[in-house]
């Protein structure tokens, strides 16, 4: 199973979708943005998961695909 992660990005005013939470595969402006790809992402590689983190690094949120 992947795990695509949804993260703040800590240098920038954005949002970053991890996969297998090791190199970034996108920064967004808008965190919804991030959800949407990582959501893609997931659905075209199940089994898959996406994690949504909140601004404080923990997890907010858990999709399986």
């Amino acid at each position: 199973m992947n795990d695509y992660s949804v993260v703040p990005d800590q240098g920038e005013n954005g949002w970053i979708v991890k996969i297998q939470d090791v190199a970034p595969t996108d920064t967004f402006p808008s965190r919804a943005e991030a959800i949407a790809k990582a959501e893609k992402l997931a659905t075209e590689d199940k089994p898959s998961r996406v994690l949504v983190y909140d601004t404080q690094l923990k997890v907010e949120e858990e999709k399986m695909f």
